[in-house]
C-alpha cells in the first residue's frame, strides 16, 4: 500500500510517509516535483522509514539516474511499451555489466557502508509502467527482459489509448480487461503487479482481484477531498 506526492514539499511528503503506508513514490511526471526539489524529499521519506520511489518524468537515462543518485529505492518508468523501452530503462537503473549507470551515487554512498556496483544493482528497483494497447500487446517481451522487478499499470491512459474516457473507475469491460491482462501476464512470470488506484475503495477492489503493489491516492487529491469536506461541514446549518 502506498501514498503518492505530487506536492513539491519535504515537509508533505514526511507526512505521506508517516501516515502508514508501505512505501511512497514522489512524482516528476505529473506531480510538481523538479530535480532540485527531490533529493529533500527522499530525505523525508527516509526520515519516516519507508522505501521510496519516483517515477520519472520519461524513459530517459539521465533522469532514472539522478533520481538513484539522489536515494529512491527504486523508479517507476512511465510509458514502456515494447522491449526495447524496457531495455532502455533497465541498462539506466543498473551498473556495468547490467547496465550503463554511470557511477556517482551521491546520497546512497551516504547512507550505506560500503556501496559498491554490486549492491547498488540489488538495491535499485525497477518498475516500468503499464498504460498503453501498445504495452499490453508487447507484455510478454516486456517481461522477459531481465531486471524488470515490478509492473504498474496507469489506468488513466491506458483507457485513453483504447479510445475511452480517462478514469480510475474501470467500468467498460475492454478497459477491465486491458488491466487484467497485465495481471496475468505478470502472474505467469512471478512478477508483481501494481496498480494506481485512486481511493482505498478501489485498492480493495485490485488487491482482490491480485494487485500487490497498490498506489492509493495523492497527497493533491487527499488534500483538496479533506478541504472541500471541511469547507463544506462548515457552512452546513449557517445563515444564507
Amino acid at each position: 500500500m502506498g501514498g503518492w506526492c505530487g506536492i513539491a514539499n519535504p515537509f508533505s511528503a514526511e507526512v505521506v510517509a508517516r501516515a502508514g503506508f508501505d512505501w511512497v513514490c514522489v512524482d516528476q511526471q505529473h506531480g510538481l516535483v523538479g530535480p532540485d526539489g527531490l533529493p529533500s524529499m527522499l530525505q523525508a521519506i527516509e526520515l519516516a522509514g519507508v522505501p521510496s520511489l519516483v517515477r520519472v518524468p520519461w524513459n530517459e537515462p539521465a533522469a532514472i539516474m539522478r533520481a538513484f543518485d539522489a536515494g529512491a529505492t527504486g523508479v517507476v518508468v512511465p510509458l514502456v511499451n515494447s522491449r526495447a523501452d524496457a531495455e532502455r530503462a533497465v541498462r539506466a537503473g543498473r551498473y556495468p555489466p547490467a547496465g550503463d549507470r554511470s557511477w556517482g551515487p551521491t546520497r546512497p554512498a551516504q547512507s550505506v557502508s560500503g556501496y559498491t556496483p554490486a549492491l547498488g544493482n540489488e538495491r535499485s528497483l525497477m518498475v516500468v509502467q503499464i498504460e498503453t494497447a501498445e504495452a499490453v500487446d508487447a507484455l510478454d517481451d516486456i517481461l522477459d527482459v531481465d531486471g524488470v522487478d515490478a509492473v504498474f499499470v496507469g489506468p488513466s491512459d491506458l483507457a485513453l489509448s483504447y479510445g475511452l474516457a480517462p478514469t480510475l473507475t474501470p467500468r467498460l469491460p475492454e478497459h477491465t480487461e486491458a488491466i487484467l491482462q497485465v495481471r496475468d501476464a505478470a502472474r505467469r512470470r512471478g512478477v508483481p503487479a501494481g496498480i494506481y488506484c485512486g481511493d482505498p475503495a478501489m485498492a480493495r477492489r485490485w488487491r482482490s482481484e491480485g494487485f500487490v503493489v497498490l498506489a492509493i491516492a495523492s497527497d493533491v487529491v487527499l488534500l483538496r477531498a479533506a478541504a472541500t469536506d471541511a469547507a463544506t461541514r462548515s457552512r452546513e446549518g449557517a445563515a444564507p
